[in-house]
């Protein structure tokens, strides 16, 4: 089985209600988190858990529950990385620069060792 999010419909009427939803959820194997939207009438369940297995105990337990939707997690959304500083500006000329080093060896003769 696989992450996946699933997004139901429910009814909740009161304080109670958004209780039983959680915790017939929370003893479902396979639930990494969940939350509850009293306003929309959603519950949010994430995790490795079978969504007929969710709808069942939540039926079980006398909830009208419809199923919205199934499917994987959102990816996180990516963080732009922030830009490299400029470099400064290099000088024009440094002492290194200015020393030239010429090394002439001219030899006519041969030599074996």
């Amino acid at each position: 089985m696989i992450n996946q999010v699933i997004v139901l419909k429910v009814s909740i009427n009161c304080y109670q209600c958004k209780t039983d939803l959680m915790k017939v959820v929370a003893k479902l194997m396979g639930v990494d988190e969940m939350s509850v939207d009293a306003e929309k009438g959603t519950l949010t369940v994430k995790g490795k858990v079978d969504p007929v297995l969710v709808v069942n105990q939540l039926r079980k337990a006398k909830k009208a529950v419809e199923v919205i939707s199934v499917g994987p997690p959102k990816p996180p959304p990516e963080k732009p990385k922030p830009p490299c500083p400029p470099l400064p500006p290099l000088p024009f000329c440094c002492r290194e620069c200015q020393v030239i080093e010429i090394n002439t060896f001219v030899s006519s003769a041969c030599s074996i060792l």
